[in-house]
C-alpha cells in the first residue's frame, strides 16, 4: 500500500498508518510532485489546502480512498471521486469540543466586551464605565444545527444558565428534550434568541441564510456567532445591520473569502474576528489526524467505511455482520449477468428477514457491481456502482420486508434483472455464517454454492439429461464438485415435460467448446458458464 499524506498531520497520526510493506509519503517528501506520486497511490490524506479536484484525480489510477483531516470537503471533487470509485472520508466530531469552546468564548467576548477591554488596557486606558457588559445567564441561545458541535455548544450553554432553542429538522423532539432544548422553526428562533450560533453545513438551502431578510426577523440587539461556514452569512447585509445596531455584535471565525480581504466587517468595533481557528487546538488537531489515519487504515485493510461522504458509512461491527451478504449480493449479481442475454434495463433488489433492517446501500452496490463488472470496461465498486448505473440509465429499485418468513434462512436476498430480451430472478442466502448459496432461480428451487466455476443449464425434465451431462464433462476431464437440480412444479392436466434447472459446480474453467457440446443434448435449452470470484 502507498499512502500520501499531502498536508501536515501529527506524528502520532502518521505512526497510525505504519504497516509492514506499506509506504507513507508525507508532505515534505513530495517535492511538489503530488500528481506524479498519486499515479501509484492507494490513499490520499489532505486537510484544506490541497485541491483534490477532477484534474488532480485524473492521475489517481489506483486510488481507493481520500481522507480529509477535518469536516468540510469543499476542496475535494466528490462527483469525480465517486465516478472513479474513490471513497471520501472526513472526521466529523473530532474537533467538536474545540469549536464549541470557541463559540462560547466568542459569546463571552461579546457579552463582556473582552476584545475592546484588552485593546484599551494595552493602550494605557482604564475605562470601566464603557465596558459594562451583560450576563449569559437567562439569555436565550438559538442554535441552528444540532449536530455534534451544536450539541456540545448546548451542553456548555446550559451550564451558563441559558435558555436553549434550536432549529434542526433532522433531530427528534425527544432527543432535543433530553438535552433541555426546545425545537422551533427558523422564524420562531430568530424572534426569540438573544444569541444565535450557526452549526450547519453548506448547502443550497443554507448558503446566505443570514441576510437582510432573516436579520429583519431577529430580535433587536441580537448577537450572532458563526464558527461553521463563511458562506452562511451575507457579510454586506450583516455589516449594515451592525452599523444600524439592529445586530448588537457579531463574532466570526469563518468568511466567504479566506484570508479575509476587503470586508466591511474589519472596520467595525462591534465585531470579533478570528482567522478560522475554531478547530485549531492541539487536542483537536491530534484527534482529527489520528481519526482519519485510523479510518483510512481500516478501509485499506478491511474495507470498513467510516464517516464517508459519498457512500454510506458503517461501523466495524456492522461491516463484519454485513460482509457475507455483500459477497452474496455481488455473486448473485454476477451470476444473473452471466446467465442473461440482452441489454440490461432494470435491477430490482429485495431484502427479506433481518437484513431488511440494516443499512442496505453497500449490499445494493455489491449487487450492481456484480452485474456491471461482467461487461463494462469501467469497473464498478462499492463506492461508484449506483452512480455508474444511474449514468447509464439503469433503473435500480429496492424493497424491504423485515422478519418475513424466509423458507428456513434467516435472511433472503432476491435480485430481479430485466433485459431487453428476458427477465430473471434469483434468491440467495448466507448459510453457516459465511457460505453464499443460491436458493431459487426463476421460480424453481435449486440450492447451489455460489463460488468459483459453475455451469448453468436449463432443460426439459426428461430422463437421461444428467447422465449425458456427466459423460460430456468426464470426457473433457472436467470434475464435478456439486450437482444441484430443481424443476418447476407440474402444470395440472399437462403431459408436457416440466422445465428443469441444473447448477453444476466444477473444478476449473469451462471452455466454450464444452458448452457447445452440452447444447447438443436434445433436452438442453441453455448452457452457460459462470465464473465467480
Amino acid at each position: 500500500m502507498k499512502i500520501i499524506v499531502a498536508e501536515k498531520i501529527s506524528g502520532s497520526a502518521v505512526a497510525q498508518l505504519q504497516e509492514p510493506g506499506w509506504t507513507i509519503l508525507t508532505a515534505d517528501q513530495l517535492d511538489g510532485k503530488l500528481a506524479e506520486h498519486l499515479e501509484t497511490a492507494d490513499a490520499l490524506i489532505v486537510r484544506s489546502a490541497v485541491q483534490a479536484d477532477a484534474k488532480l484525480l485524473e492521475h489517481a489510477k489506483k486510488l481507493r480512498v481520500i481522507g480529509r483531516a477535518g469536516v468540510g470537503v469543499d476542496n475535494i471533487d466528490l462527483e469525480a471521486a465517486t465516478h472513479k470509485g474513490i471513497a471520501v472520508m472526513n472526521t466529523p466530531g473530532a474537533n467538536a469540543v474545540a469549536v464549541a469552546e470557541q463559540t462560547l468564548g466568542m459569546m463571552l467576548a461579546m457579552a463582556r466586551h473582552l476584545c475592546r477591554a484588552d485593546a484599551l488596557m494595552h493602550a494605557g486606558k482604564w475605562e470601566k464605565k464603557s465596558l459594562q457588559g451583560t450576563e449569559l445567564r437567562a439569555k436565550t441561545l438559538g442554535i441552528i444545527g444540532l449536530g455534534r458541535i451544536g450539541m456540545e455548544v448546548a451542553r456548555r450553554a446550559r451550564a451558563f444558565g441559558m435558555e436553549l432553542v434550536a432549529h434542526d429538522p433532522f433531530v427528534s423532539v425527544s432527543v432535543a428534550k433530553e438535552q433541555g432544548i426546545r425545537l422551533a422553526g427558523l422564524d420562531e428562533l430568530y424572534a426569540a434568541a438573544d444569541y444565535i450560533t450557526l452549526h450547519v453545513g453548506l448547502t443550497p438551502q443554507t448558503t446566505g441564510m443570514i441576510n437582510q431578510a432573516s436579520i429583519a426577523k431577529m430580535k433587536k440587539g441580537v448577537r450572532l456567532v458563526n464558527c461553521a461556514r463563511g458562506e452562511l452569512v451575507n457579510e454586506a447585509d450583516l455589516a449594515e445591520a451592525l452599523q444600524q445596531k439592529h445586530v448588537a455584535a457579531a463574532a466570526l471565525d469563518v468568511f466567504v473569502e479566506e484570508p479575509l480581504k476587503n470586508s466591511p466587517l474589519t472596520a467595525l468595533e462591534n465585531v470579533v474576528l478570528t482567522p478560522h481557528v475554531g478547530g485549531s487546538t492541539f487536542e483537536a488537531q491530534e484527534a482529527v489526524g489520528v481519526q482519519i489515519a485510523q479510518q483510512v487504515k481500516e478501509y485499506l485493510k478491511h474495507g470498513v467505511i467510516q464517516n464517508a461522504v459519498n457512500v454510506p458509512s458503517v461501523s466495524a461491527e456492522e461491516y463484519a455482520r454485513m460482509q457475507p451478504y455483500i459477497v452474496l449480493a455481488e455473486r448473485m449479481g454476477a451470476f444473473l449477468a452471466q446467465v442473461s442475454d440482452g441489454s440490461i434495463e432494470e435491477i430490482s433488489i429485495r431484502y427479506s428477514g433481518h437484513i431488511a433492517e440494516w443499512k442496505t446501500e453497500l449490499i445494493r452496490n455489491a449487487a450492481i457491481k456484480g452485474i456491471l463488472n461482467q461487461a463494462l470496461e469501467e469497473k464498478a465498486n462499492l463506492v461508484n456502482a449506483a452512480s455508474i448505473a444511474d449514468a447509464r440509465g439503469l433503473r435500480v429499485l429496492e424493497s424491504h420486508k423485515a422478519k418475513a418468513s424466509t423458507g428456513g434462512a434467516g435472511s433472503v436476498l432476491s435480485i430481479f434483472l430485466k433485459s431487453s430480451t428476458e427477465e430473471h430472478m434469483v434468491k440467495g442466502a448466507v448459510l453457516h455464517e459465511n457460505a453464499p448459496r443460491l436458493l431459487h432461480v426463476d421460480g424453481i428451487d435449486v440450492e447451489a454454492p455460489l463460488e468459483r466455476n459453475l455451469i448453468y443449464l436449463r432443460n426439459r425434465d426428461v430422463p437421461g439429461v444428467i447422465g449425458k451431462v456427466g459423460t460430456i464433462l468426464g470426457e473433457e476431464s472436467i470434475n464435478i464438485a456439486d450437482f444441484s437440480l430443481g424443476r418447476r412444479a407440474a402444470e395440472k392436466d399437462s403431459d408436457q415435460p416440466r422445465e428443469a434447472i441444473a447448477v453444476v459446480h466444477v473444478d476449473g474453467v469451462v471452455p466454450e467448446a464444452v458448452l457447445a457440446k452440452l447444447r447438443t443434448i436434445p433436452a438442453v435449452q441453455k448452457a452457460k458458464a459462470v465464473r465467480l470470484f
